[in-house]
């Protein structure tokens, strides 16, 4: 059998973290205004620790050390931070007072004065330099700390004893349980101890705890259940609350009795370690087991099928409804033997056969679970194909959705680990199969978690931050309107809808990495180094010798959005309170006010950049360098953009215009950066980039005069009265309502066609828009009125008989 790595006691952990705190007491002992001390205490401290991780440490050694060179790191940080203006206002004002004069007397105060700025630059140079390399130093330091506590834990993990199949193995648990001397361990007596203090009001306040507990859960669970089905809104939200205050309820009457028993063991004082800390420990097994158990009970909701949250047929629900009590027990049951054979100090064998029990144990209630569940799915899939067309069963797709591709590849992978874990303990590497079994369960409660979380915040946000629809708040426009400013249809309800769909997908992507994190902890990435990894994000990132810093892109974010509002608030007034007051039209309106936003928008973008440090030499040296590029690749989206400027700033064609180009006729709607929008007569619209506008011929029907042509082209016969023709149709335009009185309708004998006379009858409208339907209905008109004075259109040929012998008329 492979022996036994040897046992750390367990104060060894603590008393280097209490050596390390006394340090960190004597550092902060030091004054606040003395940085040098403080930077010697940190060197002498970083230097120490370097010393200790070249040997052999345990793990609560590298947990102490990891967490003193950050604390080293933060505040050589802070000292660097809060040095650098010092050093600056002193280089400023030794640049001010400049270089000394060659041979020339100089007066002595200003003398003096160099020579002690100079004197401060330098120390505060050395200063800073120093906390920085302190820093890095920490950091690397620390970093290798995380390493090494990694490598022991992979070699824990890898490390192989007998096998299980191996007679060996067998043998030496048989002596085990056959010797008569069991060893002796402390927290045995301890905990006897701590049951005989237990008075007689010790264990009345823990029932009265466990009591109280039991009376919460039923209040509260009457309470949540009667709000959720009467005071929540009718959407999926009222589900996920009422799932999470499921969840937490599972946990009050087990952690209710667990703190009670803590609380009466530690009744007339409190319990000596290892004992102590086997009671907290346990206290919060009892609520992650707990936490387990009621996470799958509300995600099942197998009683109450409306409120199920995850797709699944009720009988699937029904049959796993106690398979997360089990699990949660299993876990509380397989933690609690490896703890107090822990402290028991118990042989390799006992402890090899705790974790194989505990292992299997777990792979087979998990392993159960998915071949019960799809068992039943199958089950089911088979009795909806077998059922008659008329059947209920077979129209209820509900009952047994369609399992995605994530899911089979998941549950595929949740059977490799259940295999392999088998696998590992059979072959002797018992570490790596109870951890492979253990990370199933893990991954699986924050899998599940995560789920419910995301979905909550989704709700959450549907249903109390984002406004419903209204009429006319979706963007769209009455039939013949013309948009006068493309920001007048964001209103309040578009940005709060935006802002609402930004922050829950801000949250939701916050908790897929805090998953994530906790998933990855077991292999040595916790939180912890979650949390230093964002530290370090303060110090930035160098890019050339520009210093990128989370602070100073958020400020940028900042000033940016801060000058776009100021920006978007300016093109308002001068759309709705300044510009109307002038004599310009509304297309000159819209050109200018157009314009001003692009240059309002470049401003804010050149602040954004100044505010990210990024300073306006740089920018021109930036914008130079894109230039070489956009020579070549951004031609013709710089040449749409330069005759957008020209069309803004000439006004050939301007918002409201009806013009032709190309075989496209309709109404700008709006003249944009890259392209402008015609929308055509059939409401659809065409984008026509600027450069067309520029460089080919366009038809402007609208630009000199507003008003419209109506033009009616009538062929009469020959021996037609004009006199009566004329005054028809003038009589026709002249009592149509939408003819315009000035310019006077017309009417003129335009010539002959194939043996007709063709009369030109013309008026005028307020817009060309109306030209077509007025002339319809002229068209109409005069054609009755027309039949009504019997003046006929068309005249028959005549037919003309001749005598083929003589060739005369007959």
């Amino acid at each position: 059998m492979a022996g036994r790595p040897q046992a750390v006691p367990f104060t060894t952990g603590w008393l280097i973290a209490l050596l390390l705190a006394i340090c960190a007491a004597a550092a902060s002992a030091q004054p606040v205004d003395d940085p040098d001390a403080i930077l010697e205490t940190a060197r002498q401290r970083v230097d120490s620790i370097e010393k200790r991780l070249q040997g052999d440490s345990t793990d609560a050694e590298l947990v102490a050390m990891r967490d003193a060179l950050l604390e080293v790191q933060q505040g050589a940080e802070q000292i660097a931070q809060t040095q650098a203006p010092d050093l600056a206002r002193a280089q400023a004002r030794l640049t001010e007072l400049g270089a000394a004069p060659d041979g020339a007397r100089e007066d002595s105060d200003v003398a003096a004065q160099r020579a002690s700025l100079q004197k401060t630059t330098e120390a505060l140079n050395a200063r800073i330099k120093l906390a920085r390399l302190l820093s890095v130093e920490s950091l690397q330091l620390a970093d290798q700390a995380a390493k090494q506590r990694r490598s022991r834990f992979q070699a824990h993990l890898f490390e192989r004893t007998d096998a299980l199949l191996s007679p060996s193995f067998w043998h030496d648990l048989r002596d085990l349980f056959s010797t008569d001397e069991a060893p002796h361990s402390p927290w045995q007596g301890q905990l006897a101890a701590a049951f005989a203090r237990m008075s007689a009001a010790a264990w009345l306040a823990w029932f009265g705890v466990a009591l109280i507990g039991i009376a919460l859960r039923i209040a509260l669970g009457r309470v949540v259940a009667r709000l959720a089905a009467t005071h929540s809104p009718a959407a999926r939200v009222r589900r996920t609350l009422y799932a999470l205050a499921q969840t937490l309820l599972w946990m009050l009457v087990p952690g209710a009795l667990a703190w009670g028993l803590v609380l009466g063991l530690n009744w007339q004082r409190p319990t000596p370690e290892p004992l102590h800390g086997l009671l907290a420990s346990f206290f919060g097994v009892v609520l992650f087991s707990s936490y387990l158990a009621g996470l799958g009970r509300a995600l099942l909701a197998a009683d109450q099928p409306a409120w199920r949250l995850v797709p699944m047929p009720d009988a699937l629900a029904r049959a796993l409804r106690w398979q997360p009590a089990v699990i949660g027990s299993v876990t509380l049951a397989g933690w609690l033997l490896q703890r107090l054979a822990a402290l028991a100090q118990a042989d390799l064998a006992a402890e090899v056969a705790i974790n194989c029990v505990y292992a299997l144990v777990l792979a087979l209630v998990v392993g159960r679970s998915l071949r019960q569940g799809e068992r039943l799915r199958r089950a089911a899939l088979a009795a909806a194909a077998a059922a008659p067309p008329g059947d209920a069963a077979a129209e209820a797709p509900d009952e047994t959705p369609p399992r995605p591709l994530w899911v089979s590849l998941m549950l595929a992978g949740v059977w490799l680990a259940l295999v392999a874990s088998v696998v590992c303990i059979v072959i002797g590497y018992v570490a790596l199969g109870g951890f492979v079994a253990r990370q199933v369960i893990w991954v699986f409660a924050v899998s599940l978690t995560a789920y419910l979380l995301t979905l909550l915040v989704a709700d959450v946000f549907d249903t109390w931050v984002r406004s419903p629809p209204v009429d006319g708040a979706d963007g769209s426009e009455p039939d013949g309107a013309m948009p006068a400013q493309s920001d007048a249809a964001v209103s309040p309800s578009h940005l709060r809808n935006q802002a609402a769909v930004i922050a829950a997908g801000g949250l939701q992507l916050a908790v897929l990495l805090v998953a994530l994190v906790l998933i990855l902890a077991p292999f040595g990435e916790g939180p912890g180094d979650l949390w230093q990894r964002l530290g370090q994000l303060d110090v930035g990132v160098a890019v050339g010798e520009l210093q990128v810093r989370p602070v100073a892109v958020l400020r940028a974010l900042l000033v940016f959005g801060l000058s776009m509002l100021a920006v978007r608030a300016l093109k308002r007034w001068l759309a709705n309170s300044f510009l109307p007051t002038t004599r310009l039209d509304a297309g000159m309106r819209s050109s200018a006010t157009t314009l001003f936003g692009f240059v309002g928008t470049v401003l804010a973008i050149a602040f954004g950049l100044s505010a990210i440090g990024l300073a306006l030499d740089k920018i021109a040296w930036i914008a130079s360098a894109l230039s070489v590029g956009i020579g070549f690749g951004l031609q013709a989206v710089v040449s749409n953009f330069v005759s957008g400027l020209i069309l803004l700033a000439e006004r050939p064609v301007k918002v409201g215009d009806w013009v032709t180009l190309g075989g496209i006729e309709g109404d700008i709607r709006r003249i944009n950066v890259r392209a402008t929008e015609i929308q055509m007569g059939d409401r659809s619209t065409v984008i026509v980039p600027n450069s067309e506008f520029i460089t080919k011929t366009v038809r402007n029907v609208t630009l000199a005069s507003p008003l419209g042509l109506v033009q009616i082209k009538l062929p009469m016969p020959l021996d037609t009265d004009t006199e009566r023709v004329r005054d028809l149709l003038l009589q026709a335009f002249e009592q149509h309502d939408d003819v315009l009185e000035s310019p006077q309708p017309k009417v003129y004998l335009d010539g002959f066609d194939n043996g007709n006379l063709v009369f030109n009858a013309t008026g005028y409208v307020v817009s060309p828009r109306q030209s077509y339907a007025v002339k319809s209905a002229l068209l109409f008109r005069v054609l009755k009125e027309l039949r009504d004075a019997d003046l006929p259109m068309w005249r028959p040929p005549s037919l003309v008989l001749r005598d083929p012998r003589t060739d005369a008329p007959a």
